[in-house]
């Protein structure tokens, strides 16, 4: 059964609410409206609370992305930034710039700084890094320099010039970022960070989660059609087409958690996987690896981002934007990243169930939201894994894989869902619910072990392999085509 969790944040928003609005309104002649405005404020305080969360925790993600994928291609990604204000560039520094903060807070700044460059400046142990100099105590502390690199970027963002190209379509220019980013932000309203700490617990909140999240799409095609450019418009017209022949593979993938859940609630979806005792993870494995591969064609990620490949397109659908409008889609494309891995810890790691929380003693006084976080931290490790790993396929390669492998796979994993829930979670009780998952595991273990090291011969000579399109014979100049 699904433990209670130690951190009630619901219960204690909704107890000082209650407390402000009874010795406020409810002291005057509006003392009807008493629970009213208690409820919308408790609402209110929830969505800022979850999406200051989010936004706060989505450092974390442009942390491991630029420390990850640094470690996976061999090189250390991004170190230092702003350090002309530390240690500067060959020696050539901005000087005592800590002397010109206001409110007499340099000097405090300016000790603290010649400190830890002394303790932990360019001096090292290891010759091969003292030589490279340059690095201050953010090349020695491993934390700091990914968060900072983020500040830069944004204050970048903000203060470059935003401009619209002569002949573009302006009021859709304009309102493509908004329409993406809004509705990207609307997403986290349905995805809950524990039982007590979430914006809204609608009955169909995955119904609306899906609807609110094939939105975004739109809104790329309408920023590649406004802008003018024959790269941005052909960066739409693929993100159209390819969005498209993932959105059914995901939308059938989510039925399946839906129906073997027996529920379109995101939170009574968590709730099964802990009454059942069992993670979807080994219910569904095709579901789950579905589930993973379309969210990554979704958010247009290595190795699907054909919508931007640089190297056709200069930057895709949002060449013709710059300064913050071209930052909120940079966010919002992380944001959604960050949704698919919330989204893949809800329906399949057991959301912020705890592993073995009925085993291993006081595990459940850490808070579920800890859980939720870990989990979906976990599942960014994919993503930047795949981008490491990865090249970028063809338009068709990516077009016959969605249509001709993905759909079908789709209705394979719905129908095992549905066999489940009939004959298994709605008919069997006993024993038989602890061996499936584990035969179903066992079987997809094997099936995909023996998938790994398949090597057929004739297959390579042929080159065929279930991701390829081809010709037989290559186009020639002057070759008559019937």
């Amino acid at each position: 059964m699904a433990t209670e969790d130690v951190l009630t944040i619901r219960d204690w928003v909704g107890a000082a609410t209650d407390f402000i609005s009874e010795n406020t309104i409810g002291m005057s002649r509006h003392w009807e409206y008493t629970d009213s405005v208690s409820n919308f404020l408790t609402e209110f305080i929830m969505c800022v609370m979850v999406f200051g969360g989010i936004m706060t925790t989505l450092l974390v993600l442009l942390w491991m992305e630029r420390k990850l994928l640094g470690r996976f291609m061999d090189r250390r990604g991004a170190r230092t930034s702003l350090r002309s204000l530390w240690v500067g560039e060959n020696g050539v520094t901005a000087g005592e710039w800590w002397n010109q903060l206001p409110f007499g807070t340099g000097v405090p700044v300016g000790m603290v700084n010649k400190l830890l460059n002394e303790f932990a400046g360019n001096d090292h142990e290891l010759e091969a890094v003292r030589r490279v100099n340059n690095r201050s105590y953010h090349g020695v502390w491993w934390l700091l320099p990914g968060f900072f690199q983020n500040l830069a970027d944004g204050m970048k963002f903000l203060t470059k010039e935003h401009m619209v190209p002569e002949k573009a379509d302006r009021f859709v220019f304009e309102i493509a970022p908004f329409l993406i980013i809004a509705t990207t932000v609307m997403c986290f309203t349905f995805i809950p960070l524990s039982p007590n700490f979430y914006s809204n617990n609608s009955e169909m909140s995955i119904l609306f989660l899906m609807a609110v999240f094939s939105v975004a799409p739109l809104g790329v095609f309408f920023a590649g059609w406004a802008s003018n450019n024959k790269y941005t418009l052909l960066g739409g017209i693929r993100s159209a087409a390819q969005l498209t022949a993932y959105e059914i593979p995901l939308l059938v993938t989510v039925l399946s958690v839906v129906v073997l859940s027996g529920s379109f609630n995101l939170i009574e979806v968590i709730e099964f996987q802990a009454d059942s005792g069992v993670w979807n993870i080994f219910l569904l494995p095709l579901g789950g690896v579905l589930f993973l591969v379309v969210m990554v064609a979704e958010v247009e990620r290595i190795p699907f981002d054909m919508p931007e490949a640089e190297a056709e397109l200069v930057e895709g659908w949002w060449t013709e934007y710059g300064g913050m409008r071209w930052g909120l889609m940079f966010a919002s494309e992380y944001l959604r990243t960050y949704a698919a891995c919330l989204l893949f810890a809800h329906f399949f790691l057991g959301g912020w169930e705890a592993p073995f929380e009925d085993t291993i003693p006081f595990i459940h006084y850490v808070p579920h939201i800890t859980w939720v976080f870990l989990k979906a931290w976990f599942m960014f490790v994919f993503f930047v894994w795949f981008r490491a790993a990865l090249p970028r396929v063809r338009t068709d390669q990516i077009l016959e894989f969605g249509w001709r492998w993905l759909l079908p796979l789709s209705l394979v994993n719905l129908a095992i869902a549905t066999a489940l829930r009939l004959w298994v979670y709605d008919g069997i009780n006993g024993e038989w619910p602890l061996l499936i998952p584990i035969l179903i595991t066992s079987i997809s273990l094997a099936l995909f072990i023996l998938l790994s090291i398949d090597e057929n011969p004739e297959a390579l000579e042929a080159q065929t392999r279930p991701f390829s399109v081809q010709t037989v014979d290559a186009a020639r100049p002057g070759q008559n085509r019937e």
